[in-house]
């Protein structure tokens, strides 16, 4: 698992996916972690389909994504991403967690 630095380059656009997959493949890694600092808002904001192209672009290159942190105020604007984010921990691809201790868990069950 590639466990991303919460500084750093922000995913704010289709084209930086890219890096973080590529940091992925070069650590030799099956899962990224990304921590909520390192998304720019309009993730969270799904009209501008950015998260929906981040998860597509993980599934297609077979590689996890864990968004890491909390988004709770982010959910409670937003019906839309709680449900989102209740859909996608359902399944293998996409985990919206806490902090690493929860993503430890996850993978531990």
């Amino acid at each position: 698992m590639l466990i991303c630095a919460e500084n750093g380059s922000p995913l704010a656009a289709e084209r930086d996916i890219n890096d973080f997959l590529g940091a992925a493949w070069a650590a030799d890694a099956a899962m990224v972690a990304i921590p909520v600092a390192r998304l720019d808002p309009a993730f969270f904001q799904l009209a501008t389909r950015l998260a929906g192209e981040v998860a597509q672009k993980f599934v297609n290159y077979r590689m996890r994504l864990a968004i890491v942190g909390d988004i709770s105020a982010q959910c409670s604007q937003s019906k839309a991403l709680r449900d989102l984010v209740y859909e996608s921990n359902q399944g293998q691809a996409l985990w919206f967690v806490e902090d690493l201790a929860a993503l430890d868990a996850r993978l531990a069950a």
